[in-house]
């Protein structure tokens, strides 16, 4: 017989409680894997989620991202979501890119962000909601908050 663990009076064999734990470990069952999050679920939450945190209305995100107001409404309301690899996809990426910026840079204050994007900004020569509706002036503006945050 191999080693054995004495206490309280008794012998107990270590292969014995080796197959016990052993035993033990496998009906507990495994974690379960959790499910990969779908990059387009995702996306289009964060795109909503910065919208409402900046101040902006469904109506003034749709143009952000090249999509029409009722289609605005279905991915608000989680009924769709933004079709991966398309423009409205890509652009966006770029607005939560510009949120994440933002957000660093003014250290999480959604006031502070709001005044900002809403203020004319002589660098980018004019006022940044107005100019992210068009995709040049987001992939500009986005680059213009890169580039500041970089600094920090």
């Amino acid at each position: 017989m191999g080693a054995t663990l004495e206490g309280s009076g008794r012998a107990i064999a270590l292969e014995t409680i080796g197959a016990y734990i052993s035993i033990e470990m496998n009906t507990r069952g495994s974690p379960k894997p959790r499910a990969t999050p779908e990059p387009a679920a995702v996306l289009t939450k964060a795109a909503v989620r910065a919208a409402v945190q900046l101040g902006i209305a469904q109506a003034d995100l749709a143009d952000i991202i090249g999509v029409s107001p009722a289609t605005m409404s279905r991915l608000a309301n989680g009924r769709k979501q933004i079709e991966p690899a398309s423009k409205p996809f890509q652009l966006a990426a770029l607005f939560v890119r510009l949120f994440r910026s933002l957000d660093a840079i003014v250290g999480s204050d959604d006031t502070a962000a709001r005044v900002w994007l809403r203020g004319e900004n002589t660098a980018l020569g004019g006022v940044p909601i107005e100019l992210i509706r068009e995709p040049a002036g987001l992939v500009r503006t986005v680059d213009y908050l890169d580039s500041a945050r970089a600094r920090i």
